[in-house]
């Protein structure tokens, strides 16, 4: 049988990983510098926990585990695999509540899976990189969030634009146009737009129950981006004013802050994650065609669901394989990584093969990444190995090596070469 793996998922080899590692040690690095703190949750949630959190269109790309536990064969599915990590971590809240100092600060980098069409820049299986704050209904929060979005992607080299908006202005709007109990219809329509289009997003609007005079008058009132314009339509609106006036205060915490990339209101945005409560972001590459590489926003009620009301929480979260792939469009990575092998031993025979493997265990204790090859082969085909694995340097030995207690030292980019004691090869590799 021919080997292959689901779609919608990915193999990475040892270069793509240490790819993915540089990714994820700037984002860790980022939420350590604002003070979160990292957690752990586990790959398999119960399904109770997990329906019911995302919306009509979430519940139905939900990844539900059919094999039950011995004795249990024939009863219905009750695990699912994590959809996201906002969720999870709502739980994690209420059941370790009086072990934690809220308002509480975390992070978290581990695999999601939602059972979508694989397609460019969406994975069935992909990692997010999670930071929420949970016990503060401050805005400060969502300022400080738009600014990690900011400081991550300068550090990446990724232009981009990082959109905001509001769901109560949404909502607003929703009231404006007499469609509030179609207002979850209306935002799963427009969070469609860069899928299908403004024709599109009125068609999706007019099958969930909105006139299509109404659907075409909101798309023309959502291609006006002046926040004054929607602070007048939604002045008799209390929702939509709240809206309005937690923006103002978000970018009045914004105001001294000086941005790589640009923080622009986009009303157009809406999240179609149900439990969004207020301010909501999406992050999208100014310079590569590929959807949202970020979002997020701030939710009212999601540990109420679980028993802790008065809980409110903000969060954001990078889209890493996304991220990864704009990285790769752009050649955005470094040419070289701190974990890859520095130098690798070779050898011309057996006696010589053992020196230079009793050599190679003092390399290794200074924290120098070093290998050697397993025989004294042909010299050729050992220094073959070292350039097709991008190691940069071989520490070649022979007899007279041996003798004279030294190694030939050769730079493989180069071709430099320059016999070394061990102390001074150590020397030169830790600097």
């Amino acid at each position: 049988m021919k080997p292959s793996i689901p779609k919608g998922t990915r193999d990475f080899g040892p270069q793509d990983v240490q790819k993915r590692n540089y990714l994820f040690s700037i984002i860790r690095e980022v939420f350590i510098r604002f003070g979160y703190q990292q957690i752990e949750t586990p790959t398999l949630e119960n399904l109770s926990t997990l329906t019911g959190k995302y919306g009509e269109e979430g519940d139905k790309l939900l990844f539900k585990v059919l094999t039950n536990v011995s004795g249990e064969e024939n009863a219905p599915a009750k695990r699912g695999l994590r959809y996201d990590l906002t969720v999870p971590f709502a739980r994690f809240v209420v059941m370790h509540q009086n072990e934690l100092h809220f308002p509480f600060k975390r992070f978290q980098i581990q695999p999601v899976w939602r059972a979508d069409r694989p397609q460019k820049g969406r994975y069935q299986e992909f990692y997010q990189c999670d930071a929420d704050i949970v016990g503060s209904p401050s805005l400060m929060y969502e300022a400080e969030l738009a600014q990690i979005f900011d400081l991550v992607f300068a550090k990446l080299g990724i232009p981009v634009h990082i959109e905001v908006n509001n769901r109560k202005v949404l909502s607003g709007i929703a009231e404006v146009f007499g469609i509030s109990d179609h207002f979850t219809a209306m935002t799963m329509a427009i969070d469609k737009w860069d899928k299908i289009g403004p024709d599109g997003v009125v068609r999706e609007m007019t099958q969930r129950g909105i006139s299509a005079e109404i659907a075409e008058k909101l798309i023309e009132v959502l291609g006006n981006n002046d926040l004054e314009y929607y602070r007048d339509l939604l002045k008799n609106s209390e929702t939509g004013s709240l809206g309005i006036a937690e923006l103002d205060t978000f970018w009045k915490y914004l105001s001294g802050y000086n941005t790589t990339n640009k923080i622009i209101f986009s009303p157009f945005l809406a999240r179609g994650l149900g439990y969004y409560t207020g301010c909501i972001f999406e992050v999208k590459a100014t310079t590569v065609e590929m959807g949202s590489i970020g979002g997020g926003g701030r939710y009212a009620n999601l540990t109420e669901i679980f028993g802790l009301p008065n809980m409110p929480g903000v969060g954001i979260s990078f889209g890493a394989e996304r991220i990864f792939d704009v990285m790769e469009t752009l050649n955005l990575f470094p040419s070289h990584f701190s974990e890859r092998i520095k130098v690798l031993f070779i050898a011309f025979d057996e006696p010589s093969h053992l020196y230079a493997f009793n050599a190679l265990s003092k390399v290794r204790e200074n924290g120098i990444c070093s290998d050697i090859y397993p025989d004294p082969t042909k010299l050729k085909k050992q220094i073959k190995y070292a350039s097709d694995n991008q190691i940069p340097f071989v520490a070649i030995a022979g007899e007279t090596e041996v003798e004279s207690n030294q190694f030939m030292f050769k730079n493989l980019e180069t071709g430099e070469q320059k016999s070394y004691t061990l102390e001074e090869l150590i020397s030169f590799l830790k600097n």
